[in-house]
């Protein structure tokens, strides 16, 4: 009975210091699945009425967030993160805001859904996202 007593305190720290740390250890890098993308030329296809097609040189999936915001310094909140979807809420001071959801097929192919304010007028849209080349220098 006296080993019980002496070996439960020590037990119990191990126990908290598991807890503690596994968690750290499961963690990966935020926004991880952006990474995943092959730089390049990327061509946008909006979807809807427009049709419109945009090409786009691609140094890291993460621009993807920002489309209508892409040179501005934003603040941004993680709403989901998972190995093949995010959802990044940003917000651009005096310039805009917006909430963009990207869901990755393939590392050269992705599904695009943005809506926000940029310069003070609304934007909405939904595009394919589809690496064409590489970028031209």
């Amino acid at each position: 009975m006296r080993i019980r007593s002496v070996w439960a305190p020590v037990l119990g720290i191990l126990s908290a210091a598991a807890v503690h740390f596994a968690p750290a250890q499961a963690q990966r890098a935020s926004l991880a699945m952006l990474d995943h993308f092959e730089s390049g030329n990327w061509q946008l296809r909006m979807r809807g009425g427009s049709g419109d097609v945009e090409t786009i040189c691609l140094d890291s999936g993460r621009k993807l967030i920002q489309l209508k915001h892409p040179t501005d310094s934003c603040s941004s909140v993680i709403v989901d993160d998972t190995q093949t979807e995010v959802t990044v809420h940003y917000t651009c001071p005096g310039r805009g805001y917006g909430q963009t959801h990207i869901r990755r097929e393939s590392s050269r192919l992705a599904q695009i859904d943005s809506q926000g304010i940029a310069d003070s007028l609304p934007f909405n849209f939904e595009a394919e996202a589809r690496r064409v080349g590489e970028c031209q220098d």
